[in-house]
């Protein structure tokens, strides 16, 4: 289920979806919709989208029947159970049929999630474009996982420490893009990328007070625009 929620800070809006859902704060992912700051004439506010139990391309369910050890990240890279080895000779699978080989390991698990590892000659293939590769072979695991009666397992998948990198080019487009719309007075309109991504350019920004941010579009793959305050 997704619900929508405003408040003066993106901390606000959060603590007020776990008090009316009745939910900890793990136990759901957010998307900042729009995030607005205080001027002389208007107060700011955040407005986020919670996900509570349905996947979103990497990202939105947590939590297992059967769970994981909690909070520790471990060196152990071969399956421990049942169900992290079917995970993994999926994952195996799909990339087969794929026609490509990739040795998989278990990266680390947390409470909810399980994150893999995928060595593989071909890891800029199965990263695919901006990462949608690896998103859609994540996305298609985690249903798997449902289906063994896990849906609320997140599963990580990653190759070559992709989604590290992936985040810093993020931070710094977010901070080169807020430094270009203040020069040309403007608003730009990045491509469109997935909830988490799109979460972190918006904290990226929220505490730059001439600076705004909102996403755009219908969609998994929704886009930001980054916009310069005294543009509208």
């Amino acid at each position: 289920m997704t619900y929508e929620f405003e408040g003066k800070t993106e901390k606000e809006a959060i603590e007020m979806a776990a008090v009316e859902l009745g939910l900890e704060q793990d136990q759901f992912d957010v998307e900042i919709l729009e995030a607005k700051k205080n001027t002389l004439f208007k107060k700011g506010f955040v407005k986020i989208r919670v996900h509570t139990d349905e996947f979103e391309e990497n990202l939105s369910s947590e939590h297992s029947r059967v769970k994981p050890k909690q909070n520790k990240m471990i060196t152990n890279p071969i399956a421990q159970n049942e169900f992290e080895q079917k995970i993994v000779n999926f994952v195996k699978e799909v990339i087969t049929k794929m026609g490509y080989e990739a040795k998989v390991d278990v990266l680390f698990r947390e409470e909810r999630k399980l994150g893999l590892k995928l060595n593989s000659s071909s890891s800029s293939i199965l990263i695919g474009r901006k990462g949608k590769n690896l998103d859609a072979l994540q996305l298609l695991t985690n249903v798997y996982a449902g289906s063994l009666g896990h849906e609320e397992v997140r599963i990580i998948l990653d190759t070559e420490n992709y989604r590290l990198r992936r985040e810093e080019s993020l931070v710094r487009l977010a901070y080169t893009t807020a430094d270009k719309v203040r020069t040309k007075k403007t608003s730009i309109l990045l491509d469109p990328m997935n909830p988490f991504e799109r979460r972190l350019i918006h904290t990226t920004l929220n505490d730059i007070s001439d600076i705004e941010t909102k996403s755009e579009g219908e969609g998994l793959y929704k886009q930001v625009r980054v916009i310069y305050k005294g543009f509208f």
